[in-house]
């Protein structure tokens, strides 16, 4: 894998796509600086070797062009602290006083662009916008790895106008890819995929490549709901997708034919109401009351699980077991996060992915404690299902 180690930037201009697309609130102070953070190290190595940085990203969903609230002028202090060098500015990406910015960079000096976003050419992968991007500099480093599964202008289209010796990983999107490479195609025996979240339509895809690689799957969250009343359970109004009961059938047959073991939870915490504060009890997840729903695994599915899990080599987990967010029906997630930093000390190799995962890992302070956590949960989920990404092949051709 080429990455910025293969390539000395002493007098290059690298114009790197970076993800910022970090949370404002409503005084547009950035809430969380890790993407920030995580793309650090990619340009302190560039700057070390005595080269200069352009840096391109999106911020938000702008529908009609420029406006301030998704300006990446927001962020600019916050980079220039994280870097430890003053970050310049240009309040446009395709403007001749940008391109004039650019090309008058010195070694050492860093030129954020504005919002990529404000041009409706980055999402329609346009190729001419995309070779005028490519003037910004003569390496191309993508260090996106949260929209690397977009064929945008910057992601995938703008690779093609820099020579092979001239294109790059950045350190963020090579971790990214090596973790899941090594969950995909290196993993140690016995792997165990965790999968959760509310829909069974959101991860039929996962689940179905997963049946061809996984020794154990095991089922949690909103999902599972749908899963129990295929297999003729009594679930009360817990979440349910009834167009999607003939799927979860077909998952089950499929993965009995293909010999994994697919866990489905025995038990549940339910509610009377979708409230922290709700009336709650344990019971056999095949027996929800009427008016009563299901919110959190029980606590044998709990203990089921960990045994799973503490006997796993090699783990992937995306999407959480209940509605962690509350603390009436965080215990399930809570004890899956703990079992994965037990096997992980014990030598499993342990892949966090998917926004609910991720937080769900930060909500307890584990990050440093498993393997790998992602930054990209749709980018993830799509290299799972593909096998590779547009961003991740434009590099690679």
């Amino acid at each position: 894998m080429k990455t910025v180690n293969s390539i000395n930037f002493l007098n290059k201009r690298a114009v790197i796509r970076v993800d910022f697309n970090v949370p404002l609130n409503d005084a547009f102070e950035i809430t969380d600086s890790t993407r920030i953070k995580a793309a650090i190290p990619t340009l302190k190595k560039i700057l070390k070797d005595g080269g200069s940085i352009v840096l391109m990203s999106h911020l938000g969903r702008p529908k009609e062009g420029p406006t301030s609230k998704y300006s990446l002028k927001h962020i600019v202090a916050e980079v220039s602290k994280q870097l430890g060098t003053a970050v310049l500015f240009t309040n446009d990406c395709m403007s001749d006083e940008a391109f004039l910015k650019s090309s008058s960079l010195k070694n050492g000096e860093v030129l954020l662009l504005e919002n990529l976003r404000f041009y409706k050419e980055e999402e329609k992968g346009d190729e001419a916008f995309a070779q005028k991007l490519s003037k910004h500099g003569n390496v191309y480093v993508n260090d996106a790895f949260g929209t690397a599964h977009r064929s945008h202008a910057s992601t995938a289209v703008i690779a093609k106008f820099f020579t092979p010796e001239n294109k790059c990983f950045g350190f963020v999107m090579a971790g990214e890819v090596e973790s899941i490479n090594k969950v995909l195609t290196q993993s140690q025996k016995p792997f165990t995929a965790i999968i959760g979240g509310a829909k069974v339509s959101d991860k039929i895809l996962i689940i179905e490549q997963l049946l061809g690689k996984a020794n154990n799957i095991i089922i949690g969250g909103g999902m599972a709901f749908t899963f129990v009343k295929a297999m003729g359970g009594q679930i009360g109004k817990s979440l349910c997708e009834e167009d999607r009961l003939d799927t979860a059938k077909k998952l089950i047959e499929n993965a009995k034919q293909k010999g994994v073991n697919i866990y489905i939870p025995t038990d549940a915490m339910i509610a009377d109401n979708f409230a922290n504060n709700a009336t709650t009890k344990e019971c056999n997840i095949t027996q929800i009351p009427e008016g009563w729903m299901g919110l959190d695994i029980g606590s044998a599915t709990i203990k089921q699980f960990g045994e799973v899990i503490k006997n796993s080599k090699t783990i992937l987990w995306n999407g959480p077991m209940g509605v962690f967010e509350m603390s009436s029906f965080e215990k399930g997630t809570k004890q899956v996060a703990f079992d994965i930093v037990e096997a992980t000390k014990n030598g499993a190799f342990s892949l966090i992915g998917g926004g609910d995962s991720v937080a769900a890992i930060n909500k307890y302070n584990l990050a440093e404690q498993v393997s790998y956590v992602s930054t990209g949960g749709g980018a993830l989920l799509e290299y799972i299902e593909q096998g590779s990404l547009p961003g991740v092949k434009a590099i690679e051709e």
